[in-house]
């Protein structure tokens, strides 16, 4: 199953990985991709699908060293190259949206920028910084209602822009701690307005995004990325976990979204996700579901077989192997991933990872 066709909404696959999501960090003028980027991207185009690196709507977003953007016309214009790339070689692709809010530090950002997030805040820990090195996170300014719809309205304009520059969707990250999931963990978001408080408020933003994305550019170009239980970015389980994303992902399957993309980090170290809310929120969600978390092509068989995700994706192996499909249907040795290598400027780690001969 793992390598036959397969429609997800108007769009048709060669067969059912998804290239994860991961940040390299190789934006290096400007947060604007480049030749690079397209290269590496287009050498996995036998990917079903390809989820780009986490790609920030606004200057307020990018705030980690030389991740891309996608806001300006240059930011179209050079994604472009990338998409037309990947296309060439018959692949599919979709721009991760990706706002770091709190996640950041002000050396990162343009000029003019702010580290938003939902309240006052500072994330514990370091952010790498090119001009300083390792620095703590720079304590954000909290976010206005009107911020708030300015955040909303910079999402959907990046839709905008993803179909101009050619992608075939977009993801929402709204996992692994980043403004979408600071909304929604209630660890983060101690809010008492209309944006936290409860259920209904903590889901609020989540929603508001991904309807406007819907009506910028259609439902079925939009996916969405959660992750429940996660830990990452000082995020956690708390009470009513499993109601609040029972919820959100019933009202977005209102939307008739791309995808429905559940990630479960536990095989690098974080706690699982339960076995419970994945089925939860498979049946509660009307479209294509993606399972995401340290899968091989066994694991992966096996769970399509069993009916528990349509897609499944991966991460490292695709980072290491840019043939990865073929290697797993050849049952092929596989290319091991240099971690030091994941963030740094340069083909080193990137675009030089052999394929079989």
């Amino acid at each position: 199953m793992l390598f036959d066709p397969i429609q997800i909404r108007n769009l048709t696959l060669s067969n059912r990985t998804v290239m994860s999501p991961m940040t390299r960090s190789r934006a290096v003028e400007a947060n604007t991709p480049n030749a690079m980027m397209a290269e590496y991207y287009a050498q996995r185009a036998s990917a079903g699908l390809i989820v780009t690196e986490g790609t920030s709507p606004s200057p307020n977003g990018l705030g980690y060293a030389r991740i891309p953007g996608l806001f300006e016309a240059r930011h179209v214009a050079a994604w472009k190259q990338v998409t037309d790339a990947v296309h060439a070689k018959g692949g599919r692709i979709v721009v991760q949206v990706m706002h770091t809010g709190r996640v950041g530090h002000a050396a990162n950002l343009p000029t003019g920028a702010q580290v938003l997030s939902p309240t006052a805040e500072t994330l514990p820990g370091q952010m790498y910084t090119d001009a300083h090195g390792m620095q703590p996170h720079t304590a954000p300014r909290v976010m206005t209602e009107a911020d708030i719809a300015r955040a909303v309205e910079e999402f959907a304009q990046c839709a905008r822009l993803a179909v101009e520059a050619g992608f075939d969707g977009i993801e929402l990250h709204a996992a692994n701690g980043y403004l979408i999931e600071q909304f929604l963990n209630a660890n983060v978001n101690t809010r008492t307005d209309g944006y936290g408080g409860s259920i209904a408020g903590r889901n609020r933003f989540a929603l508001e995004v991904a309807r406007a994305a819907a009506a910028a550019i259609g439902g079925d170009k939009v996916g969405i990325r959660l992750s429940p239980y996660g830990v990452f970015n000082g995020t956690g389980p708390f009470a009513d976990v499993d109601a609040q994303y029972l919820a959100l992902v019933t009202e977005l399957s209102t939307l008739g979204l791309m995808y429905l993309h559940v990630l479960d980090h536990s095989a690098i170290g974080a706690p699982p996700v339960p076995a419970a809310i994945k089925t939860t929120l498979r049946r509660a969600f009307n479209g294509p579901f993606i399972a995401a978390g340290g899968f091989d092509a066994a694991s992966a068989q096996q769970l399509l077989a069993a009916g528990d995700a349509d897609l499944v994706a991966f991460g490292r192996p695709f980072l290491a192997n840019p043939d990865l499909v073929a290697r797993m249907k050849a049952a092929a040795p596989m290319n091991d991933a240099d971690a030091a290598t994941f963030y740094t400027p340069g083909a080193k780690g990137y675009t030089d990872y052999p394929a079989l001969a």
